[in-house]
């Protein structure tokens, strides 16, 4: 499919007032200046920034480095050759080639810590050190819903690669752009028909994938992909265009997981060495150097994920004046992921004083359960926009009226649980855990190694068979999703003869409607079911074969294969009415406790000016933007005798938000850009927060005792500061420098279900516990990115290039406890290195990342002090790509994702200790694409 490259396809400056050039010139960026700066250093004054909230495409990768010097504000661009060179998952993974952008391979609810880690891919990013519920996420400049359960994230994992031409991230927000983007604001495109030079023209583009780790468990690790895109123009002086493509692809995966730190937190699997009487480290020692790990989880987590979708855009231009479209995407995404775990875990733990007097009392592990625990974590996602608008022309006016829709959803249908172990105790077994004594796990490599006695590992390695099947199964269903839909009108007046160029208004409405709910069945025991112990998962058909080991290259004993039908058939068979549970048992309460409704609206004007003086550029706007929220939630009430039947209770909140802001943009020429710019934005809490679910105890004396969501919290709010240079040379390289600084109060994290900050109160009778805002907090950074092709080496030589981006970043918060903490998900370092050639139809690339280390978590383990943060190791990753453009519009392309193999996630608790980890092993990616273009 020939891309749109400009020629002859300058569009009018004062056709849409949101314009921008056509025609993207071939310049990159650079490290070899000499000739090219002194070339361009007699060129003349540039023309004013475009803007780019127009919907351009951009197909090369050298034409990205043009986009962001015309921009009108500091954006960064994947093109569509970008996005091309990649073996990526998914379009998370493709933004963290970007300055500022870490991607994260877990998040919270059913996606956090390991349980979405093991999935091997990127799902959310964080930008410039705010996370992933600080940014504004669109498709073709339409915001999308938000399906996420208990966070205002988008889960970006959904949208392939292959689905978009290019991605735009703005670090800055302008007056005319959505206020709540304290991070940054991205905009995954797809193009339209008159993005092509050709009245017709498309591709149909076939992959193949294999993933390295799946066929380290003898799993085929095979997958693929069809996609295909159209594009015609026609009618009276080719006036209508339309465009269309549509995707499938899917992943079977197969990866590794060493779970330390979910050991700890869900079965006491950790320990300090030497602590005192009071059950504390011991006063003196360094908590960090202090603790083991005692228990401890091994397990491969598979499955696959299926995506499909597609996008279209239809357009009519009758003449110079007007321009109408419709365009409209969805993608839909199926997960089934399937963990089983091999489980080392400390039941029983004694502390015997070492030196009688001396207060140190050292660790002994004396009994081991040994269990296998299986669990799935299936989804379902969607995400769908539409939107149709106009832009007309009438005079120095240019009138741009838009309607829009999306929907987004992130459903974890049947989530089902199970387990086998050693003590199994119940109607008719009486079992008994392993005796130990002693540590039990010594470390290799910074990785726990279970002390086993033979008839440990023999549980472990016979699970099938020498371990008593528990319950027969736990389900839980959750569905979350959002509606928005709104409309919008922005008015922009051209001036001419004067300082002032452009005067923009407009506005913007959007109501939204998101509910989620949550419920659980627990069934009894099999053995209590069936009216016979002794019973397994061999003897019940649930697990009959074994994975040969269960962490390839480091853990050797087997894991089952457990039959996910057969379990779900006997859920099914022995779920009753007693087995619903999800918050106790009453029937009314188990519906409706974990179902929370929220509506949203939210009303916005804005008002921006733009001044000429020389070649200087100013544009002060403001923004005001009112937001009502009104929540309903299931209220319980508790008393001496018990649980009683709840009721639905509703809260509101409402936010008035005025946001100004000032950009200054000095152009002494096509070749270098210096911007600086104040803004302010805010985010507004997870309704999950603002409006929990309310549990009220009412005791004997009349004390009332209330847990329950805050509507009273306030919103994130920022002060953001931004300067940058920008500079091209004749040769083609490109240069950025640049630093930002935010300055955030109320701050409040992603902490999932669970409440933010919790502050507790009392007024009389009644103690209030609910979340509340944390305090100030500051992001310092500073960004480099280059860019250069050698085109004056001799021959071949010619071919080569270069370029990174390195991004420092500093962060300090207030979570409400009055003490500083790094902010979470903000790496202190970002850095990609590539090296390229392009020559002919032949290119080359060689990719490097780094990710910096991280906090995740707060106070994970609730001990004392701020040594027990989630903390993510530093993350190093190799990717290539060859590929090959035939002259008969054939392209072959092969990527390889993490060549060296490194571990996709690594998380451990306490900055600098490895004692208590979570490791993921996802292996190599290798896609190999063929594309035919037309």
């Amino acid at each position: 499919m020939e891309e749109w490259n400009g020629e002859d396809a300058k569009r009018r400056r004062g056709q849409t007032g949101k314009s921008i050039k056509a025609a993207l010139l071939a310049g990159v960026f650079g490290l070899a200046w000499a000739s090219g700066a002194h070339a361009e250093t007699a060129a003349p004054p540039a023309e004013p920034s475009d803007t780019i909230d127009s919907l351009v495409i951009v197909a090369k990768r050298n034409d990205a480095a043009k986009t962001q010097m015309r921009a009108a504000n500091a954006i960064a661009v994947l093109s569509a050759e970008d996005l091309e060179h990649t073996a990526v998952h998914n379009v998370a993974e493709a933004l963290g080639m970007m300055p500022s952008v870490n991607v994260m391979n877990t998040g919270s609810s059913f996606f956090g810590g390991i349980d979405g880690a093991s999935r091997g891919e990127g799902m959310f990013v964080s930008i410039r050190g705010l996370n992933a519920e600080f940014n504004v996420n669109m498709i073709n400049g339409v915001t999308v819903a938000q399906g996420m359960p208990y966070s205002r994230q988008v889960q970006l994992s959904l949208l392939p690669p292959s689905g978009l031409h290019t991605i735009v991230l703005n670090k800055t927000s302008t007056a005319d752009m959505d206020g709540d983007a304290i991070g940054g604001t991205v905009d995954f495109r797809t193009p339209s028909a008159f993005d092509y030079r050709e009245d017709f023209s498309g591709s149909i583009t076939a992959s193949g994938r294999v993933e390295s780790r799946a066929r380290d468990y003898g799993d085929q690790g095979l997958g693929g992909g069809l996609s295909a895109e159209l594009a015609r123009k026609f009618g009276p002086e080719q006036s209508f265009g339309v465009y269309a493509s549509a995707f499938y692809d899917k992943r079977n995966f197969a990866n590794s997981e060493m779970a330390g730190v979910m050991a700890a937190q869900n079965d006491g699997g950790w320990s300090y060495l030497v602590r005192n009487a009071a059950g504390v480290s011991y006063p003196g020692l360094d908590p960090e150097k202090n603790v083991t790990q005692t228990g401890v989880n091994f397990g491969v987590s598979n499955g696959y994920t299926e995506r499909w979708g597609g996008n279209f855009t239809l357009n009519w231009r009758p003449d110079a004046t007007l321009e109408a479209y419709l365009r409209g995407s969805y993608a839909y995404a199926k997960t089934q992921q399937n963990s089983t775990l091999s489980q080392f875990v400390s039941t029983s733990k004694s502390y015997k004083e070492a030196v009688a007097g001396s207060g140190r009392y050292a660790l002994s592990v004396d009994q081991i359960s040994t269990r296998v625990w299986y669990e799935t974590n299936p989804e379902e996602a969607d995400l769908a926009t539409l939107q149709a608008g106009l832009d007309k022309t009438l005079g120095a006016w240019t009138l741009s009226p838009q309607v829009f829709f999306s929907e987004g959803n992130n459903d974890r249908p049947n989530h089902i649980e199970a387990s086998v172990r050693i003590n199994q105790s119940d109607k008719y077994n009486n079992g008994s855990n392993r005796p130990l004594g002693g540590l039990s796990i010594g470390y290799a490599d910074n990785l726990p190694y279970p002390l086993f006695t033979s008839t440990i590992y023999d549980d472990l390695n016979n699970a099938n068979t020498a371990l008593l099947a528990r319950r027969a199964g736990q389900l839980t269903e959750q569905y979350s999703g959002q509606q928005k839909y709104g409309f919008k009108f922005d008015a922009k007046r051209v001036f001419e003869g004067g300082a002032l160029q452009w005067v923009k208004l407009g506005g913007k409405y959007v109501d939204s409607h998101r509910r989620v709910t949550n419920r659980d069945w627990t069934n009894d025991h099999f053995a209590n079911l069936i009216g016979q112990g002794g019973l397994t998962w061999q003897s019940l058909g649930i697990a009959t074969s074994y994975y040969d080991a269960v962490f390839p290259g480091k853990y050797t004993w087997r894991a089952p294969k457990v039959n996910q039908d057969k379990l779900l058939e006997y859920f099914y068979k022995y779920k009753t009415a007693a087995s619903f549970d999800t918050c106790g048992s009453n029937e009314v309460n188990n519906y409706n406790c974990n179902t929370q409704k929220g509506d949203e609206a939210v009303a916005s004007v804005y008002a921006v000016a733009d001044y000429q003086f020389g070649d200087v550029e100013v544009s002060p706007g403001i923004r005001y933007e009112h937001t009502k929220i009104d929540n309903l939630y299931w209220a319980i009430p508790t008393t001496s005798t018990g649980q009683q039947t709840g009721a639905w209770a509703t809260s509101s909140t409402e936010y008035n938000e005025v946001l100004p802001s000032v950009f200054v943009t000095w152009r002494p020429s096509d070749a270098a850009v210096y911007r600086g710019s104040v803004w302010t934005s805010y985010t507004r809490p997870a309704f999950i927060q603002l409006a929990g679910g309310e549990r009220r105890s009412i005791s004997d004396d009349g004390s009332v005792s209330i847990t329950r969501g805050n509507p009273d919290l306030k919103p994130i709010k920022a002060i953001n500061f931004d300067l940058s240079g920008e500079w091209s040379n004749t040769k083609g390289g490109y240069a950025m420098i640049g630093g930002f600084y935010k300055r955030l109060s109320d701050y409040m994290y992603d902490n999932g279900s669970s409440s933010v900050n919790t502050d507790t109160y009392a007024e009389g009778k009644t103690t209030i516990s609910q979340p509340n805002n944390g305090g100030d907090g500051d992001v310092y950074g500073v960004e480099l990115q280059l860019r250069q092709k050698f085109s004056d080496l001799p021959g071949l030589l010619s071919g080569l290039g270069a370029g990174f981006n390195v991004t420092r970043q500093w962060t300090s918060v207030d979570l409400g406890d009055g003490v500083d903490n790094r902010i979470q998900n903000a790496p202190d370092w970002l850095a990609n290195a590539q090296l390229f050639y392009q020559k002919g139809g032949f290119s080359f690339d060689v990719m490097y990342r780094y990710t910096g280390a991280y906090v995740a978590g707060y106070d994970v383990l609730d001990q004392p002090g701020e040594w027990d943060n989630l903390w993510v190791r530093p993350m190093r990753r190799v990717d290539l790509h060859v590929g090959y453009a035939f002259d008969n519009g054939f392209k072959l392309d092969l990527s390889v994702s993490n060549l060296l193999k490194n571990y996709s996630y690594w998380s451990h608790i306490g900055k600098n200790s490895l004692a208590l980890s979570d490791v993921v092993d996802s292996g190599r990616t290798t896609l190999l694409t063929l594309k035919k273009s037309f």
